[in-house]
């Protein structure tokens, strides 16, 4: 018998752990923490981009190319997941006004940073005008993500339980991994939007509370089906 008893405990841990991951123990998984998570990798991302040297632009290609199709998706599975959601539990909870409001703000900031993603295709890699165009997309980034985070997301946790957070958590994690590839970058009408989503709401009345994922907000149309 080769090795020691220390290298022995390890294996059977190993095997352990892929039996307990294998056998799906459970536990629970937040929405509110996914998208934060997102935020934290857009961040780290842009970051790297200001530390790469102006002349490396195979690094700086590659690394907008991860992060322009992120930025896409994560409106994307946020307008398919997330916002319906908001709006259902601010009405459930009389609290219309705002949840109108924040959903308006995030369609917004949607637009703005698919447009501002859009805008730096049209510069030379490296050039001064493409590093202007990846700014202007972090400072639209970063003021949607303060405010969500400020928020949305914040008041998500206080009107929706952990289950139904949950639920929506793998929802969310399931449209980012089906479109892992990039969402065709398709500006919204924020009020047509709401007005969508709350007669989607209304006529789930008595049914599950959860926001659907076919219908008028097609999570298939997001993906050009």
């Amino acid at each position: 018998m080769t090795g020691n008893g220390t290298d022995g405990c390890r294996v059977w841990h190993l095997a352990s752990t892929r039996v307990t991951v294998a056998q799906g123990q459970g536990g629970t998984v937040d929405i509110t923490q996914l998208i934060l998570d997102d935020h934290h990798e857009q961040r780290r991302l842009f970051a790297i981009l200001e530390q790469v040297g102006r002349t490396d632009t195979a690094t700086l290609s590659a690394v907008w190319a991860r992060l322009g199709v992120f930025l896409d998706l994560h409106a994307a599975a946020e307008e398919a997941i997330f916002y319906p959601a908001l709006l259902q539990v601010g009405l459930a909870a009389g609290r219309r006004a705002g949840a109108e409001g924040e959903t308006l703000d995030a369609i917004r900031d949607h637009n703005d940073i698919r447009d501002a993603v859009a805008e730096v295709a049209w510069h030379r890699v490296g050039s001064d005008g493409w590093f202007a165009a990846v700014t202007a997309a972090n400072l639209a980034n970063s003021d949607h993500m303060a405010e969500e985070e400020r928020e949305g997301l914040t008041d998500f946790r206080r009107l929706a339980g952990l289950q139904q957070r949950h639920d929506l958590a793998v929802a969310f994690a399931a449209f980012q991994a089906r479109n892992f590839a990039g969402v065709p970058a398709i500006d919204r009408d924020p009020e047509s939007y709401i007005r969508q989503a709350e007669q989607d709401y209304a006529g789930q009345a008595g049914e599950d509370p959860r926001p659907r994922t076919t219908g008028s907000l097609n999570i298939g149309s997001l993906k050009g089906q």
